[in-house]
């Protein structure tokens, strides 16, 4: 083989193994941490779905879950459906103003 073809393969194997270990790697790791996350899903949690909705579960069930979205009202949701989870240790922003302090 030529010297030529030897490193067009060397230059190939080098982009395939750059573009493994920049792009298809990290996608493939967030992949599984997002099942492993959605798979540990459990009542009680506040999460957050691929619309934006965000509800507190109030059931699961093997393929889908029970999402409480307002106070009565309960809606059933694929888990793979479900975007992000906020366990319910976590603070979650209000919209209310900052209350000032009144001096006595």
């Amino acid at each position: 083989m030529p010297a030529e073809v030897l490193q067009q393969i060397a230059l190939f194997g080098g982009l395939f193994a750059l573009f493994y270990f920049l792009i298809l790697r990290p996608q493939q790791v967030r992949a599984r941490e997002h099942r492993n996350t959605i798979a540990a899903v459990k009542r009680g949690d506040t999460v957050v779905l691929s619309n934006g909705m965000i509800g507190k579960v109030v059931r699961v069930e093997d393929q889908e879950v029970g999402i409480e979205i307002s106070q009565g009202v309960t809606v059933k949701v694929v888990k793979e459906m479900i975007h992000q989870v906020r366990t319910r240790g976590e603070p979650a922003p209000a919209n209310d103003p900052p209350r000032s302090k009144s001096k006595s």
